[in-house]
């Protein structure tokens, strides 16, 4: 009785906490990490694609990997982790945000260790997607076969900390589900074999069902708090915007009304989830609003550069792409993209304090 009431005051305060912070318009950072009470969730557990990956395609035979310079040179001692990115990623910033850890290692790192299961792991591989052929495609790691090693950890937890603990660990930690954009930019648009069977909204109809087998499986595995991250607007990152052809450097509209098609159905689909659902917190994570917004009105959020990543030409490289040999630019803070694909360590930042300000509160 004890704890629980002990528990139902840390939410309270933590609810107060938030309300405070909001209306000042402080981050949500100011609050979680400076508090001395116990972290609301005992870890953070990420599937997806790059966006969310700190490695695993490290250990994988694709090309689709990014442990080298110039990637990671504003990380931890300048190291390229496999994070597709300058420095930190979404799942580092979420779980130090939340007083949880600073970084949220690979799965299929073989520098893990036992302690590391005990606050959670990233099971993300870049350049995968709900598409099972965008993934075999490039040769990553599918969101099926996530959930299979998910279903290994969980047995390595168990070694690790006793039935008890492990159960309570699986139930309370925080899952982030952040995947899709592969599957629109590399599966759909560019290639026939897709469109010679769906039309935009039928493949949209398609990742949709696929996501939403996803998010009911991994419940059915023991998730209880899932983040679930809609669509970027996909056709804003440098690299459509190079491929299209446009010498003015638009945001494709096509690519970016695909995105919103699939946000307006998967954003219903988790709420009818949530629904049922009825011992879960299950919060659909708007980052198209926020990220538009950011791309739109760069000068607002400090940033100078929203057409071109920092590497290269910053048009179209990414990958093996952006390497040793490929120039960067002087100031990457000035910069919402790293690459032609990925965002940059305060993008990445900005977005996840965002997220967090407008969703901590429903999933808690």
């Amino acid at each position: 009785m004890r704890k629980r009431i002990s528990l139902e005051v840390t939410h309270l305060l933590l609810a107060l906490c938030y309300c405070l912070c909001h209306r000042t318009k402080l981050t949500v950072a100011a609050f979680v990490v400076n508090q001395t009470m116990k972290p609301l969730f005992p870890a953070v557990i990420l599937f997806g694609d790059s966006i969310v990956d700190a490695g695993n395609n490290n250990n994988l035979k694709t090309l689709l990997k990014c442990n080298f310079p110039p990637y990671g040179k504003d990380f931890i001692n300048h190291i390229s982790t496999g994070r597709f990115s300058n420095g930190k990623i979404p799942g580092d910033f979420i779980a130090s945000t939340l007083g949880v850890k600073e970084l949220v290692p690979a799965y299929l790192s073989r520098k893990l260790a036992d302690e590391d299961l005990l606050t959670g792991v990233s099971f993300a591989s870049g350049s995968t997607g709900y598409d099972p052929i965008t993934s075999l495609v490039a040769s990553v790691i599918s969101m099926e076969d996530q959930l299979k090693l998910f279903g290994e950890y969980k047995e390595k937890l168990k070694a690790v900390a006793g039935k008890a603990r492990a159960d309570s660990i699986i139930s309370g930690s925080f899952y982030v589900v952040c995947a899709g954009s592969n599957d629109l930019v590399n599966t759909y648009f560019p290639t026939l074999f897709r469109k010679l069977h769906y039309d935009v909204p039928s493949y949209v109809h398609f990742l949709a069902s696929k996501a939403s087998d996803f998010v009911q499986k991994l419940y059915r595995m023991g998730a209880r708090r899932i983040g679930f991250i809609g669509l970027p607007p996909v056709g804003c990152l440098p690299s459509q915007m190079t491929f299209s052809g446009d010498i003015f450097r638009e945001c494709v509209e096509a690519q970016n009304e695909a995105a919103l098609l699939y946000n307006s159905k998967i954003s219903a689909e988790i709420k009818r989830l949530a629904a049922n659902f009825k011992d879960s917190k299950l919060v659909y994570l708007d980052v198209y609003s926020i990220l538009i917004d950011i791309i739109q009105r760069p000068s607002a959020y400090g940033f100078e550069v929203s057409d071109k990543g920092c590497c290269g030409t910053g048009e179209f490289e990414a990958s093996i792409l952006c390497n040793n040999k490929s120039p960067i630019c002087s100031d990457d803070t000035k910069y919402i993209f790293w690459d032609s694909f990925h965002p940059t360590e305060k993008a990445y930042n900005t977005i996840v304090d965002k997220l967090l300000q407008n969703n901590l509160k429903d999933l808690i």
